[in-house]
């Protein structure tokens, strides 16, 4: 979608005290956005605005992100992946971030994720929505955190100050752990690995020591006003989300989603679009019931999931494990994943692990999506067959996922034996090669 065409969506818009794709929708409107996501699906647009209108789509597109190309979250779209960047106390700064952000989207995210901790994340966010093209989302209460000494010396104003400054920068959407309860904690008190959200956790702590409930639920209705006036999607977040195969599909993990499915029920009903996050560690067994549970309790909205991640004892190749969890999530209806790096429970993923976590995440969803028959998801598939029964290089490297390390491979293997790129991969060499043979045997 061009950036003319998005502004000029925008500005007719501006009139409207809520200005949000759901309205819209509701009003029977098909915006600019929509129109862009129904094309880039091959849908039609009356089927995206219906989906929107139901709770069953989401398009995160805050209206002040105007360089946006609007993505369809939802069971009807490709399934997304998003990717998580962002600095610490201990590393990274704005040139590296934006760099991560360039290398993410280069291999195919649909969304990115600032989680920064550290110092300057006003400065970091700013910079990554002016340059990102795809939806950008952070987790406000890390920012709020970040304000005072100790976290339940926060204010209800001050964590409503960030969400508020951050929808005015462009942020089109924000995790918020608003289903977790005060008396959801004693449930979490006997898991093997209790509270493994940093987000979930800083709300328990602040509910712990003030002895009252999580401000988000309190003040709900406050927070779906922002949403309104910015388009602000809601990634409701599971805050009790299972962080070992011990503590999957427990009572606190679901208490919490019957709660989520509360919340997105009132978002539908002030306009506001909402995604519901999801597990976690998760044995593979499982994985087809949890969705099933979350489509039932959320009414069909949008599932983003984290992985599922299956097994335990993967670090260094958690990617792996994520990615595994992730196409059977998919496959039973997941609409966006969040990549695991190789560094998930390590340390802070640096670029070469951001690309591994991407690649190894639009696989995922990719094979989910030819399995489920999604419009348009196995073309590249089937051209990359022909390319690569024809021994077109330059046709293979065009529908691959990650042609530059592909083109590395191939370089390396071939430059050992003296061969050329246009010749027949090294694995056979050219006496061996079963598609030359082929094509002689049947005269292509």
């Amino acid at each position: 979608m061009e950036n003319a065409m998005r502004k000029e969506w925008i500005a007719k818009r501006s009139g409207d005290k809520i200005k949000t794709q759901m309205y819209y929708a509701r009003k029977g409107i098909i915006t600019g956005e929509m129109k862009y996501v129904a094309e880039n699906e091959s849908l039609p647009a009356e089927d995206v605005r219906t989906a929107i209108a139901a709770g069953r789509m989401v398009i995160p597109a805050n209206i002040n992100h105007p360089h946006l190309i609007p993505s369809g979250i939802g069971k009807l779209c490709r399934c997304k992946i998003n990717a998580n960047i962002g600095n610490s106390s201990i590393s990274s700064d704005i040139g590296c971030e934006l760099g991560k952000l360039r290398l993410a989207v280069a291999y195919g995210a649909d969304a990115v994720m600032d989680l920064s901790t550290g110092t300057d994340i006003n400065e970091i966010r700013e910079a990554i929505v002016a340059e990102s093209s795809v939806p950008i989302g952070t987790v406000p209460i890390y920012e709020a955190a970040e304000m005072v000494e100790n976290i339940e010396e926060l204010t209800v104003d001050q964590l409503f100050s960030v969400i508020e400054r951050q929808a005015q920068q462009g942020v089109d959407f924000i995790t918020v752990h608003c289903g977790l309860l005060r008396e959801h904690m004693p449930l979490a008190s006997t898991r093997a690995t209790g509270i493994v959200s940093r987000g979930g956790a800083l709300t328990a702590r602040w509910m712990q020591k003030n002895r009252k409930q999580n401000p988000l639920y309190e003040h709900y209705d406050r927070l779906l006003e922002i949403c309104q006036r910015y388009d602000l999607c809601l990634s409701l977040g599971d805050g009790l989300r299972p962080g070992s195969l011990a503590d999957a599909s427990d009572a606190a993990q679901f208490a919490e989603l019957k709660v989520l499915g509360e919340l997105t029920m009132r978002a539908r009903e002030a306009y506001v679009q909402a995604m519901v996050e999801g597990p976690g560690h998760i044995p593979f067994d499982q994985i087809e019931m949890n969705m099933r549970k979350q489509d039932e309790l959320c009414d069909g909205a949008p599932f983003y999931v984290l992985g599922p991640i299956v097994t335990d004892i993967a670090a260094g190749y958690d990617h792996i494990a994520s990615a595994i969890g992730g196409t059977m999530a998919a496959f039973c209806g997941a609409a966006m994943l969040c990549y695991v790096t190789p560094k998930e429970h390590l340390g802070l993923p640096n670029a070469d692990d951001v690309r591994a976590g991407v690649i190894a995440h639009k696989i995922a969803a990719h094979a989910a999506d030819i399995a489920l028959k999604k419009p348009g998801a196995r073309l590249k598939d089937d051209a990359m067959s022909k390319a690569r029964f024809e021994l077109d290089w330059d046709k293979q490297f065009e529908f691959m996922l990650d042609p530059d390390k592909a083109r590395d491979y191939l370089n390396e293997a071939n430059s050992k034996k003296g061969l050329k790129t246009a010749e027949p991969c090294s694995m056979c060499g050219p006496k061996f090669c079963a598609m030359r043979i082929s094509r002689e045997v049947s005269g292509h």
